[in-house]
């Protein structure tokens, strides 16, 4: 499944309230495929060239990319799953992101 990821890029931000449970997300999926993560700060640039854009064409926080070996580079989340308590849920956006990649 991830024998072409080279990683996994967040962008986040450390005052943002979902920032803890991307890095969680994060460190999970690292763990789980063996490839390392990034977690890049308010990188504005990164998510306009690459990421998902709201309906006014601004970008958005937090978004979750894999970069490939020959570089290219994919958003795989930009809208974190809920559960029935209106929580995030890590594992349906494990699930969500795992299916994207394979």
């Amino acid at each position: 499944m991830s024998k072409n990821i080279a990683k996994i890029i967040a962008v986040s931000s450390t005052a943002h309230p979902l920032h803890k449970f991307i890095e969680k997300l994060c460190k999970s999926l690292s763990a789980e495929l063996n490839i390392p993560y990034e977690m890049k700060l308010e990188d504005y640039i990164f998510l306009t060239e690459h990421g998902a854009k709201d309906e006014y064409g601004f970008a958005f926080l937090p978004q979750i990319f894999v970069q490939y070996d020959d570089g290219n580079i994919k958003l795989v989340l930009s809208e974190i799953p809920l559960n029935e308590r209106l929580k995030p849920d890590l594992e349906k956006a494990k699930k969500n992101i795992l299916e994207k990649i394979a």
